[in-house]
This record gives structure tokens, C-alpha cells and sequence, in this order.
């Protein structure tokens, strides 16, 4: 690991050791997470069928698509015929009938026609949640690494034709018409200054991936007996089935690849797959120029494959593109990927989301708790990595973050040094969860947390729609169809527990999206906030405010953020050459509709800030 810089700030990139596999561009990327699914159908032709779904297929003939704009707790005929009976289960029926049978048509066209917006958030990185064959509505249940989903593409009939005539020996794949759809997708994102991410689920396959489906149906004398973790094969001569194998988290719809027999490295036979499958998406024609090809990859569940693996796969990647950028999704301590994977960065879930969320969210830990923080977390791993640290808050793994906001205030955390992150978080979970729409007041905080995401530390991350307004609770509500503004939603008018609730109107909130657009804006057009030095300049518990600088050469910013309900003043000491780069400051940024009330002064070395409640601002000078 890269020596730190002493004290509590991240030292200027020009004093600090290079991270390796970090590329510059990450420190100024600002990431857009989509969930493809749900995110926009821009092809009606390719819609799935009742056949598509997971197998064995529960809903009954009566299946069709689900209305994009319906009420999201709306059921048709088929989801309740499906109300799953058996083992007590005290959720709600909406969430035990069919709802994860549904398909909603997201396609890549529906991308490839909202590039523009997605441009026009400011946006310069998607993180693609997977693309490959599977079928799932989520997609974590790959039966391809070389594939994409035919129903994201133009002619799913004609991709499955020409996916049945392939092996695993790669001279014998060909590009379907989903493969090629996504290269241009890949062309016209990078036209726009748009790199592109995509999620590598490596940890565990689908039961219809071709070796695991050969593997069920030859059993023993499959040749892939070693790609799995099979516990026992079927007995010919016994009447019952006696195969097993290891599923992830005990789910045996997600078989398990193997190890090597000292668990240091992944089985030979599925670890030449994935990096067959690596070379194939990052340099599509083989040209050795990676420029058609993805710009790196987001590894689901990357602390359960051995690091060996990670670090041979992660000198592959950045062998074909030294410019690649790679992100582990670690909720805990980011330190292990980051020293023997060989990752870029990670997903910033410690080190940002649940300080974040104890702070601004919950308002549970004090200013000086959250300092501390951020301070410790942060400082515990390589600098440059540290820039390059996808910032979230949202998930397709977390309730949305407005939902969050409705929830959270005054959680209480059964351990007060663990913040929690992902308990009750839904309807499904909870009887007082929260579903409606946020109000005035959450948005505020909604705003406060958007820009301390654009201020602080790392790269920012939005979840499709949170820009849009979109609200919901855990897996499966955080995966609502994305709500755009040239479509009328019905109300959500439903309690899918059975109880009753005031409808609340369903629409994409012009007022959000600009106010996210202006603080992405205001990021990219202030290079000291993905280069600059951090340093924390007061942590006030009193008045719940929170004052921090960031410096890049002869530019300085100060950021304080009001989480109180009442107006707060406070001072803070600046170092001496700090002091004669903010004085005359402004306020250039705020999470208000006005500056009234914002205001700073200078004295000496002390600065005085004043902000109205529920309030973030940025001084500087214009």
C-alpha cells in the first residue's frame, strides 16, 4: 500500500504516490448506475416472453408485461394467482407473488435514446448493472460472460440461434445482434465524452450456463466436474437425485465456481472463461486498440472470489488497457481488494455512504463523529485510490435514498459504532416502513447529501432516477421502472401491506434534476473538487454543522453543511495562506432556492459562516 500523508488531509495529487491501476480519468468522473431492465424501453419488438423467465416458470398463461407507468404496488391477475403458500412468511402477499417474475421491456435501445439525457445530467461514466444473458430481471444469474442479453438486443430469436451453435472454445463465438448493439451503444456513449462500465459477476453463474447445464445433465463424466463446487453426483442406480453443489448464500439457482485445492486462485477451467470473455469486451476486434471496447469493469461480490484471481485478472485487464478502471463491491473494509486485487477503487459504501447516512440521513452521529470518519476511513487507504472511490448512496442493493431520508431520522443503531445500513430498509421488512413520496423538507436533506457527494473526496455515483425524484424501499421497490418526463404515471395509491395511504403523484421532478445537474456542473467546472487537497476545518455538535476545505494550488473552496432545523453561525480557523485564498469569498453554490441567509466573513484567520436550516453551501472566489 502507498505511503499516506501525515495528519488529517489527503495530500495534493502532485505529493502523493501513484495508486496503482488508478487512471486519471476516474478522479473526475461523475458515475450514472443503470439498471437496465428498468431504465427504458426503446424497442417494443424484443420484449420478453413468459418463456424467458427463471426456471422452473410459476406464473401461469395469464403472464404479460407490466405496465411501465402503473402503480408499482398495482398487481395483475397472474401475481396474485402466484401468492406463494407454504412456510410461514410474514411479508406482504406483493412481495411473495410475482413480482420478481416481472418484465417491464428495458432494453439498450432505451439507453443508446437516452444517452443525451444522460449527457445533459453531465454524467461522463455509466456503470451498467450486467448486460449478459440471464434470466433474471437482475441478470446476477449469468449464463453468458460472452453474450448479451438477447432481449436487450434487436432479434432475441436470431441470438439464441446463433449462441446454440458455440462452445466454450472462443474461435467458436460470433456477435449477435445484441453484442453489436451494445458496441455502438459503447460508440455513441464515448462520442459524448461517456465512458462505459459494466458489471462482471465472476462469483457464480446461472444453472443454465453452458458448463454448469452440461455438468447437470453428464454429471461425472461432464468435462466440467471442475468448474463447480459439487458436493455429490446423481447415483444412476438409486431412484432420487443425489446432486448437489453450493449455491451463493445457500440459493441454488446461483451455482458456485470453484477454487483451486489451496483456495488461492480460481479453477483453472472457469478462470481461462472469464479472461477468454475479459479480451473479447474490451478490445472487440482484437486490434490491440481498446477504444471500441468497454473501460473497465465493477466485480459483484468481490471478497468471495481468492485475490490470485483478481490480481492475474486485474494485470489482464489493465494489460489491454492501461486506462481501464476496475471497482470492487466491498461493503466492509475496502484495504484487502485494494492490497492483493490490485483494484482500482471500490464501491464506497464504508468510507462515504455510512458515514453519510449517520450523518445527513439519520441524523444520529454528531458532526464531530462524522469527521472522524471520513477522516479515519479514508486516510486507510492509498491516496490516489481515494479520489478515484466510487462515492454512492443509493443502490439496486440499498432502499433509494430519498426513501432513506423518509426513514431515517433518529434511527437508532443496536451497535452505536456500527451505522446501519440495510436493516427493515422496506415494505416487505417492516410494518412502519415508510413508502410515500419525500416532501419539502427530506428533499432539503436529499439536496445536502447531493452536494457533499459533489464536493467531497471521490468520484460521485447517482442511481438511475434518483435525479428524477424516485423514491422506494429495498429489493425489490428500489428497482422501479425509471420515471421520465414524457410519460403519465398512475398515482401510487397502494399499501401492499393493506393498509391505506394518501396517493401520491408519480412524476419526473424537473426541479431535482437541475438542481442535480447545476451541482454535477458545478463539480466538473471545479477542478479542485476531484484533485484537491481535503482538510476539515470544524465539526460543530452544537449547531450540527459541519465545515470542511478543499485546495488545489492557488484555489480554495470551504463547504459547510447546516443538518439542523434552525439558522447556525459558526467560526473556524483557516491556516495562514488558506485565509488569503478565501478571502472576499461568495457563496458560489448552495442547496437553497436563494442565497438569503448564506453569508461568510473573514477576520484574521477566522471565518465566520452563517446558513439557514437544512442548508449546504460552497465559498469561494468567482
Amino acid at each position: 500500500m502507498a505511503l499516506l500523508c501525515a495528519g488529517l488531509s489527503i495530500c495534493p495529487p502532485s505529493a502523493q504516490a501513484a495508486g496503482e491501476n488508478v487512471p486519471a480519468w476516474a478522479k473526475e468522473a461523475v458515475w450514472y448506475q443503470i439498471f437496465p431492465e428498468r431504465f427504458r424501453d426503446g424497442d417494443a419488438s424484443n420484449n420478453p416472453g413468459r418463456t424467458s423467465l427463471e426456471w422452473p416458470i410459476v406464473p401461469s398463461e395469464k403472464w404479460k408485461l407490466s405496465r411501465w407507468t402503473a402503480d408499482w404496488y398495482a398487481r395483475d391477475d397472474w401475481e396474485k394467482e402466484q401468492d406463494r403458500a407454504g412456510k410461514p412468511d410474514p411479508a406482504p402477499a406483493f412481495y411473495k407473488g410475482g413480482v420478481l417474475d416481472r418484465r417491464y421491456g428495458g432494453d439498450l435501445q432505451g439507453v443508446v435514446d437516452k444517452l443525451d439525457y444522460i449527457a445533459d445530467l453531465g454524467v461522463n461514466a455509466i456503470y451498467f448493472n450486467p448486460v449478459f444473458y440471464a434470466r433474471s430481471l437482475h441478470k446476477y444469474d449469468g449464463n453468458s460472460y460472452h453474450h448479451i442479453d438477447p432481449y436487450f438486443g434487436p432479434d432475441p430469436k436470431g441470438d439464441f440461434a446463433i449462441m446454440d451453435k458455440e462452445t466454450s472454445d472462443p474461435a467458436t463465438w460470433q456477435w449477435t445482434s445484441a453484442d453489436k448493439l451494445f458496441l455502438e451503444l459503447i460508440k455513441k456513449a464515448h462520442e459524448r465524452g461517456i465512458r462505459v462500465v459494466i458489471d462482471g459477476v465472476f462469483n457464480h453463474t446461472g444453472r443454465d450456463f453452458f458448463a454448469f447445464e452440461d455438468l447437470r445433465k453428464n454429471q461425472d463424466k461432464s468435462p466440467y466436474t471442475g468448474w463447480y463446487q459439487v458436493n455429490s453426483f446423481d447415483e444412476p442406480a438409486t431412484t432420487r437425485n443425489e446432486f448437489d453443489y453450493r449455491g451463493w448464500w445457500g440459493h441454488k439457482t446461483l451455482p458456485i465456481f470453484a477454487a483451486t485445492a489451496d483456495k488461492k486462485d480460481m479453477a483453472a477451467g472457469p478462470k481461462d472463461y472469464i479472461f477468454n470473455s475479459t479480451r473479447r469486451w474490451m478490445d472487440p476486434d482484437g486490434d490491440g486498440k481498446p477504444d471500441d471496447g468497454i473501460d473497465g469493469w465493477r466485480l459483484d461480490v468481490a471478497d468471495e472470489r481468492p485475490a490470485k484471481f483478481w490480481a492475474d485478472w486485474n494485470a489482464l485487464v489493465h494489460s489491454i488497457n492501461p486506462d481501464a478502471y476496475t471497482t470492487a463491491e466491498v461493503w466492509g473494509s475496502p484495504l484487502e481488494m485494494l492490497n492483493h486485487g490490485n483494484f482500482s477503487a471500490c464501491m464506497n459504501y464504508y468510507g462515504f455512504a455510512m458515514p453519510v447516512k449517520g450523518f445527513l440521513v439519520d441524523r444520529v452521529v454528531p458532526p464531530s463523529k462524522f469527521s472522524r470518519l471520513l477522516d479515519e476511513r479514508r486516510n486507510a487507504i492509498p491516496p490516489a485510490t481515494a479520489y478515484a472511490m466510487m462515492n454512492l448512496m443509493d443502490s439496486h442493493d440499498t432502499d433509494r435514498l430519498a426513501s432513506m431520508i423518509v426513514n431515517g431520522e433518529g434511527t437508532v443503531y443496536p451497535d452505536p459504532n456500527q451505522i446501519e445500513f440495510n436493516a427493515k430498509n422496506s415494505a416487505a421488512l417492516s410494518k412502519t416502513y415508510q413508502i410515500r413520496k419525500p416532501d419539502a423538507r427530506e428533499r432539503a436533506i436529499q439536496r445536502l447529501v447531493a452536494l457533499f457527494q459533489a464536493t467531497y473526496v471521490g468520484a460521485p455515483m447517482i442511481y438511475y432516477g434518483t435525479e428524477a425524484g424516485m423514491w422506494g424501499g429495498n429489493d425489490p421497490d428500489e428497482r422501479m421502472p425509471m420515471v421520465w418526463a414524457d410519460m403519465k404515471f398512475d398515482p401510487q395509491a397502494i399499501d401492499p401491506r393493506g393498509g391505506t395511504r394518501k396517493p401520491d403523484e408519480v412524476k419526473f421532478d424537473d426541479s431535482l434534476f437541475a438542481f442535480y445537474k447545476s451541482a454535477v456542473a458545478f463539480r466538473k467546472a471545479n477542478r479542485v473538487l476531484s484533485h484537491g487537497e481535503y482538510r476539515a476545518l470544524g465539526a460543530f455538535d452544537k449547531e450540527q454543522t459541519f465545515v470542511f476545505l478543499r485546495k488545489l494550488d492557488d484555489k480554495a473552496l470551504v463547504v459547510a453543511l447546516n443538518r439542523s432545523d434552525s439558522p447556525q453561525t459558526v467560526e473556524v480557523d483557516l491556516a495562514p495562506g488558506d485565509a488569503s485564498l478565501v478571502a472576499g469569498a461568495k457563496p458560489l453554490f448552495f442547496t437553497s432556492p436563494d442565497a438569503a441567509g448564506i453569508s461568510s466573513s473573514l477576520s484574521g484567520d477566522k471565518m465566520k459562516i452563517s446558513l439557514p436550516a437544512l442548508t449546504g453551501a460552497v465559498f469561494g472566489k468567482l
